[in-house]
């Protein structure tokens, strides 16, 4: 099962900074986010893995 991860996880996990992460988002090189709620959201843990993989 995946966990949902906030921004400053993905910028850990990924080395991105808040702004390339929004950035490559607008641009589709990134996943989509998911909003919980208007001040909450969060990406899926598998994506985010799977889109590291995809750049190795």
């Amino acid at each position: 099962m995946s966990k949902f991860l906030r921004i400053t996880s993905v910028m850990d996990r990924t080395g991105l900074a808040k702004s390339t992460i929004w950035l490559w988002v607008k641009e589709n090189k990134f996943p989509k986010p998911i909003k919980l709620s208007p001040r909450i959201t969060v990406w899926e843990e598998e994506k985010i893995v799977g889109w590291m993989e995809s750049k190795i």
